[in-house]
């Protein structure tokens, strides 16, 4: 059998600089008590949430995604003309067809670039984050810019108090390139099919369900593993993390997960769920870049990561901060 040609010295993968865009106007719980039977004792008691963003009918996915991958780009020193991949995580695209990677590229300016969508649930960002990677480390692309954007009001009953105190817009983003130095660890990443209608647009339907029982018990039962399965795999373990960083979905859960992990205190916990709701695929790009700009996470600090969502999928990898 013909033996393939692999690049010399295929190199590792790092990020280079984050981005981000959330939405204009802030809805708080207590202006969602107006319009429906909740209050602010009842979602913070459950889920975490003050606040969330919904975005503006100008603030359209592709417009967020845009800016996100902007700011990404600017910070990670780069120009357009340096990217040759990207990827864009989401999983509430206006139409199924095009996707939007490619518009989102060309509005950014990076020109012909290997160009596609993910759809992985809230785990999508992760996923198209390892792809990427992999992607650099196998000589296939050598930047790529990595978005993660949302606009699930588009996707939730503004009525249904069970989904609409929980869902926000908003996108996060991250420019990747080579590194001598390995600086993003192997995924582990899977789904659990048997759970797919836990969170999901029945056919017929225009909004989002989601059993969030039955999604709590899984987050908190099952993804500890992955998590000790990720560190072990990069070779650190919990005294070795700086941030943590899950997917933003619930309070109860990360803090749940922070204490199993037996984490150090001086580990920085991303709460960015308080103030911006569940963004889905932008969740967690969106906790690092508000980590990275408040300086509460710095340069060189080891980020251990978890994404998890509708499918059921989920992906967990340790990364070091740029």
């Amino acid at each position: 059998m013909t033996s393939l040609q692999l690049p010399s010295g295929a190199p590792g993968a790092r990020i280079l600089g984050f981005g981000s865009y959330r939405p204009r106007r802030r809805v708080t719980n207590d202006e969602l008590a107006q319009t429906m039977d909740t209050n602010d004792e009842w979602i913070q008691g459950r889920v975490g949430i003050a606040e969330r963003r919904w975005a503006a009918p100008d603030e359209t996915l592709v417009e967020m995604s845009v800016a996100a991958g902007g700011k990404a780009l600017a910070a990670s020193g780069l120009d357009a003309g340096d990217i040759d991949l990207v990827l864009l995580a989401t999983t509430s695209p206006p139409t199924a067809i095009p996707g939007l990677a490619p518009r989102i590229a060309h509005q950014i300016g990076v020109p012909r670039p290997g160009a596609f969508d993910v759809n992985a649930g809230c785990a999508g960002w992760c996923y198209a984050l390892s792809a990427a990677a992999d992607a650099i480390r196998s000589g296939s692309a050598r930047h790529a810019l990595v978005i993660g954007g949302e606009r699930l009001t588009d996707y939730t009953n503004l009525d249904d108090r069970a989904t609409a105190v929980i869902f926000a817009d908003g996108a996060g983003a991250a420019v990747l390139g080579p590194s001598d130095e390995p600086a993003v660890g192997p995924v582990v990443w899977g789904s659990d099919g048997d759970l797919h209608e836990a969170i999901a647009i029945p056919e017929g339907e225009a909004g989002m369900s989601m059993a969030g029982q039955a999604v709590y018990r899984w987050a908190t039962t099952k993804l500890t593993d992955t998590l000790v399965e990720a560190m072990r795999r990069a070779g650190v373990g919990p005294e070795d993390i700086d941030v943590f960083a899950p997917h933003q979905a619930n309070l109860r859960i990360i803090e749940l997960m922070a204490k199993r992990l037996k984490l150090p205190e001086r580990t920085v916990i991303a709460r960015d769920v308080v103030t911006s709701g569940n963004t889905s695929s932008a969740s967690v790009p969106l906790a690092l870049a508000a980590l990275v700009e408040s300086g509460e996470a710095k340069t060189g600090d080891v980020a251990l990561l978890l994404g998890y969502g509708a499918g059921l999928t989920f992906a967990g990898q340790v990364v070091v901060l740029p």
